[in-house]
């Protein structure tokens, strides 16, 4: 017996198919979107085909009815499917084009704007993100602790990436010693507030999200009320009272955050979501002695350093959004810059640790010396 020769059917008949159960693959590049898309459809462009039908998964008995814009690409990749064992596969006659002007059914929200949808387009191709979890970046609220050397690469890259809005809170102002790390600010911004360099560059690079600038030190006064209503926190702090005071602000509000830390030539990242495993105190029950916990301006630190820890922390926040691969939930990721070397410890919760306690005021959750720091 030869191979199953895949049918060409009307996009009438196509529809009817998928109401019956068929299942409807459009396998249109996401810059071809702006046309519209057909209901109860599912996307598997034809530059990650492969992938895309790995992620939908059909059964093999399924009826498979693919549609690109005129219908030649669908029926090339309909034999291709037949070639793969998939016997009930069907490609759209006229392809995407007549089923416009047949006045079938479209998506009632088309997803993204044409702009939108070219920039993100690489997002998009991916099955893992595709236009649901760019949607869902889109919709989401990340607040950042420090506009400086790890909230510099965590917010450029959140921002490229099109999370919805960015509140970034510092209240810093940029100093020529900045420059050597953070590189969300330049030369003319010297002597300016970090939050509104890093407003005006975040805006630059995306004008389609919301960037909130909060000229600010967080403390015991105006934690809980910064923090509300994100989704995630991530830390670009440099120093422990504010880490510790981020960490009791999330589990009083039920916020997972990602940390992360640098000191000369080494890094750390970790992810800590509030009832799910250890928090912060678990892994630092009390801040080390200054002499043991040098700040950057008194130790010093390379350069490029804090851009590798605040990309990893981009990814984790990124990851965490879009519920996708595995996350450094209750694992430390350490950094050694020298070696290029990087060890995972798993992290365990302390029974008796106060900083995740039930039922804790949010200032007993401080050890005292950071209790004190963070006193507004």
């Amino acid at each position: 017996m030869g191979m199953p020769v895949p049918a060409e059917i009307d996009p009438r008949t196509a529809w009817e198919r998928v109401r019956d159960g068929a299942l409807l693959i459009d396998v249109r590049e996401p810059p071809e979107w702006s046309e519209g898309r057909p209901a109860l459809g599912h996307s598997a462009p034809c530059s990650a085909f492969d992938e895309g039908i790995a992620a939908l998964d059909p059964a093999p008995d399924r009826e498979l009815v693919l549609i690109c814009a005129r219908g030649i690409r669908s029926r090339q990749l309909a034999e291709r499917l037949a070639g793969q064992g998939f016997p009930h596969v069907a490609s759209v006659a006229g392809g995407f084009r007549r089923w416009l002007a047949e006045g079938l059914p479209l998506l009632e929200d088309p997803g993204l704007e044409p702009q939108a949808v070219e920039r993100y387009d690489r997002h998009l191709r991916l099955p893992e993100v595709g236009l649901a979890g760019q949607r869902r970046l889109l919709d989401s609220r990340i607040l950042l602790v420090g506009a400086g050397g790890l909230g510099s690469p965590v917010a450029l890259y959140l921002a490229a990436a099109g999370v919805g809005t960015l509140t970034v809170v510092d209240d810093d102002r940029v100093e020529r010693s900045n420059l050597q790390r953070q590189v969300l600010h330049e030369e003319a911004w010297i002597g300016r507030p970090k939050v509104d360099s890093a407003k005006a560059r975040l805006q630059g690079l995306n004008p389609g999200i919301r960037v909130e600038a909060v000229q600010a030190r967080l403390d015991l006064d105006n934690v809980c009320g910064l923090l509300a209503g994100h989704d995630l926190v991530v830390d670009g702090a440099d120093n422990f009272a504010t880490r510790y005071l981020v960490n009791a602000a999330c589990i009083h509000l039920g916020i997972p955050w990602v940390y992360g830390a640098v000191e000369r030539f080494r890094g750390q990242v970790g992810l800590f979501v509030p009832g799910e495993g250890p928090c912060y105190r678990c892994l630092f029950p009390e801040p080390p002695p200054p002499e043991h916990a040098p700040t950057c301006a008194e130790a010093g630190v390379l350069g490029v350093l804090p851009g590798t820890i605040g990309l990893l922390q981009a990814t984790e926040a990124v990851k965490f959004l879009l519920g996708i691969g595995e996350p450094l939930r209750g694992v430390l990721l350490s950094y050694d810059a020298l070696g290029m070397r990087f060890q995972r410890s798993r992290l365990q919760r302390d029974p008796e640790c106060p900083g995740c306690a039930p039922g804790v005021d949010l200032a007993d959750r401080l050890p005292a010396v950071a209790a004190q720091s963070c006193a507004g």
